[in-house]
C-alpha cells in the first residue's frame, strides 16, 4: 500500500501499530478506540507523529523514525531528494544495515528497484544503493528528457 495515497486515519493505524510498550500502549489503545468511532484527532500524520513525540519524549524517538522510514516514498521526486529525506528519517531509527536497504527498496520507484537487483553486481551496503540508485534515476531522468 502507498501510505501517501491512504486515508490520515489508514496511516495513523499504521503508525500506531508500532506501539507496543507500557504507557504508549494504553495510549494507542485508546486512539484506535477513537478511530473506530470515528473520532479523529489528527488532520495530518505529521501532526499526530509530532504528538507521539511530544508526549511520549526521546523514548518514543525510534517509534517516530520507524513509522517515517515506513511511509516513506520516492513518488516523483528525484533519487537525490529521496535520499536525503530518508537519511533524514533514518537517523535515530536504530536500524541497521540490512533492515536500511529493505526500507530503501521499498521506498523507491519499482523501475530503479527492479533494475538494480537485477544487476550484474548488485549494491549490497546502503551507501551503495544510495549511490546507485541515485546514478540510475539521473541517468533515467536525462535520457527522458532527450526523448522529448
Amino acid at each position: 500500500m502507498k501510505m501517501r495515497e491512504a486515508a490520515v486515519e489508514e496511516q495513523i493505524q499504521c503508525v500506531l501499530s508500532y506501539v507496543q510498550r507500557g504507557l504508549a500502549d494504553i495510549w494507542k489503545e485508546n486512539m484506535l478506540e477513537n478511530l473506530e468511532e470515528g473520532v479523529l484527532e489528527y488532520k495530518l500524520v505529521g501532526k499526530f507523529l509530532a504528538a507521539i513525540k511530544k508526549k511520549f519524549g526521546e523514548e518514543e524517538e525510534e517509534l517516530v523514525k520507524v513509522a517515517e522510514l515506513r511511509r516513506l516514498e520516492q513518488g516523483g521526486r528525484t533519487m537525490e531528494k529521496f535520499v536525503q529525506e530518508f537519511r533524514k528519517a533514518v537517523r535515530e531509527s536504530r536500524y541497521e544495515e540490512r533492515p536500511l536497504v529493505e526500507k530503501f527498496k521499498r521506498g523507491i520507484n519499482g523501475t530503479i528497484r527492479r533494475k538494480l537487483i537485477e544487476a550484474e553486481r548488485p549494491p549490497i551496503s546502503i551507501k551503495q544503493w544510495y549511490e546507485h540508485a541515485t546514478n540510475l534515476d539521473k541517468h533515467w531522468r536525462k535520457s527522458k528528457r532527450e526523448e522529448e
